[in-house]
């Protein structure tokens, strides 16, 4: 099987494999781009966010001239905004440490902000066509199926094993189709629940297939429980603005714009009390929103300032923003849909 898979792979991508990609093309900072935000996000949702970024953002010079909060904006609804931060910071570094020119090896690829491995190999290979092993989710379900590779892929002795396999099945040349092929029979046919066995490549050497193991493989992460966060978000409005705040750089939603969050209602009503005169209306109903790690139960409680009193300058880490802008700024995806909520109020009032 192993000296056959490359072959096999590369003849399937060539007939039934993905063309049509936007990000199909030579240049380093479209596969760069391209690979950042396929990290953990399908195709599909990739498409549209990336047409829009490339459109605000066409060069790897303009990106890192860019204020952060530029990026984020353009990156709010992908989802793990630390990516956004560390495309910034990894554009900045290719304009200063090598000239604006994407180093084409995988190891200096690697320094890159955000860039690991598996994502350096795959800009290597497609944009300058070195031979280097990926290493990918769908690439670890097509390896574990494909050979009986048992154990969950995230611990590092299974993981070790598949990069060895990973290497060991590189072909001597169309690393390019290779590569794709990987990434496409693992979306498209190897899925995850329901795999097209019977149109793939390798269903005759495959061992998941032969020995009825698709469901089982991979081995899924050791279950354990999900724990649940509950947080007030305070819709603090004034003069048809609304408060929002700056999150620390690092952790869930870093350096993105948010409402001021409270452990409690009345934690939420005091603070809105040192503007001024508050009225605060009922909650909202909850909203939950859904990390890898854990579930965040939103609590959106609204209040409007009623007299001159509140604060008007913008500091470092909040100040009031026009409710008609708000929504353009780099928000998380539930406080946009909780802003566009409190624009449509107010809309509807007015």
């Amino acid at each position: 099987m192993e000296n056959a898979f490359a072959a096999r792979l590369i003849a399937w991508q060539q007939e039934h494999g993905r063309h049509d990609l936007p990000w199909q093309v030579a240049d380093p900072y479209r596969v760069w781009l391209s690979e950042i935000m396929l990290q953990q996000t399908q195709v599909a949702t990739v498409v549209d966010y990336y047409a829009r970024f490339l459109a605000r953002f066409p060069d790897v010079k303009t990106l890192a001239e860019a204020p952060l909060d530029d990026v984020l904006a353009a990156w709010s609804g992908l989802g793990y905004y630390s990516r956004a931060r560390n495309l910034h910071k990894a554009a900045q570094r290719v304009i200063d440490a090598y000239g604006g020119a994407f180093p084409a090896s995988r190891t200096e690829l690697e320094t890159l902000p955000g860039v690991g491995r598996s994502t350096a190999a795959a800009i290597a290979a497609f944009a300058f066509g070195q031979r280097e092993a990926i290493l990918d989710g769908n690439v670890k379900r097509v390896l574990t199926r494909a050979f009986g590779v048992a154990g969950f892929p995230g611990e590092k002795a299974v993981e070790k094993q598949l990069w060895r396999l990973a290497e060991r099945l590189l072909p001597p040349g169309g690393i390019e189709a290779y590569t794709q092929g990987l990434m496409d029979l693992g979306a498209t046919v190897c899925t995850r629940g329901k795999p097209a066995c019977t149109v793939c490549p390798m269903v005759d050497g495959c061992v998941a297939a032969r020995e009825g193991r698709t469901a089982e493989l991979p081995t899924p992460r050791p279950k354990k429980a999900v724990p649940t966060r509950d947080t007030v978000m305070l819709l603090l409005t004034w003069r048809d603005q609304v408060w929002l705040e700056r999150r620390p750089p690092s952790g869930i939603w870093g350096g993105l714009l948010s409402l001021p969050e409270f452990s409690t209602s009345a934690e939420a009503e005091r603070w809105a009390a040192t503007f001024g005169d508050a009225d605060v209306d009922a909650a909202w109903p909850e909203l939950e929103h859904v990390f890898t790690h854990y579930r965040l139960i939103i609590t959106p409680l609204p209040a409007r300032l009623t007299d001159g009193s509140a604060k008007v300058a913008r500091d470092g880490s909040g100040g009031w923003w026009p409710l008609a802008e708000a929504c353009d700024a780099g928000l998380p995806a539930p406080v946009k849909r909780l802003v566009g909520r409190l624009q449509a109020r107010s809309t509807a009032s007015s």
